[in-house]
């Protein structure tokens, strides 16, 4: 009898579905440092660090750099990437705010005049998904 209230508990937690985002980085300038990749899951603070829904790192690798963001539930998101080649792990800026350092966006490219919204990088996760981002 426990057992089958302890399945009756734990059925609602086990439907909620859990996907990965496989991402390749590419045009990576340069091994030094580490590419950061940023998931956000609203358009509300999207691209303020302290809205960051989820976060991975790794070691850049020239050309092309590899990761994967897994236990993401099913949703819709944005995905914000950067080469932090001094490894200070903040986006380098000038003083307008341009970055310094090599960003790029799910979905989408900046903008002439800064960079996309939530809407133009959003993916829908329902299934695991492969991103390809080419940071400029």
């Amino acid at each position: 009898m426990k057992l089958l209230q302890l399945l009756f508990f734990l059925v609602p937690f086990l439907s909620i579905s859990q996907y990965a985002i496989s991402v390749e980085v590419q045009n990576v300038k340069s091994s030094e440092g580490t590419i950061s990749v940023a998931v956000y899951n609203t358009s509300e603070g999207f691209l303020k660090f302290e809205y960051v829904y989820m976060k991975e790192s790794c070691v850049a690798k020239k050309g092309s750099t590899f990761l994967t963001i897994n236990n993401i539930p099913e949703g819709t998101y944005a995905l914000a990437v950067f080469h932090d080649e001094n490894d200070n792990e903040e986006l380098d800026t000038n003083w307008l705010g341009i970055p310094k350092e090599a960003v790029g966006f799910s979905n989408a490219k900046m903008k002439t005049f800064g960079p996309p919204d939530f809407e133009d990088c959003a993916l829908v996760l329902d299934t695991n998904k492969e991103v390809v981002i080419r940071i400029k």
